[in-house]
């Protein structure tokens, strides 16, 4: 069994206020692991290019208003 199929065993045999529970921690858990890949894809320069994309689409569209 891997770890996955573990997970989702455990998960399944959560009553209603433990699912709750759970679901609010891995939404906060996983909130908080985007938040820190974007701050260090951003420290890495990865995000120049898609910034770029945004201001040339925000010129074009004042270019049309």
């Amino acid at each position: 069994m891997t770890k996955i199929e573990k997970l989702e065993h455990e998960v399944q045999q959560l009553d209603r206020e433990e699912l709750a529970a759970f679901r609010e921690w891995f939404r906060a858990y996983d909130a908080d692991a985007w938040d820190k890949q974007i701050e260090t894809d951003a420290k890495a320069g990865k995000l120049r290019g898609f910034l770029k994309e945004i201001d040339a689409s925000v010129d074009r569209e004042e270019d049309r208003l």
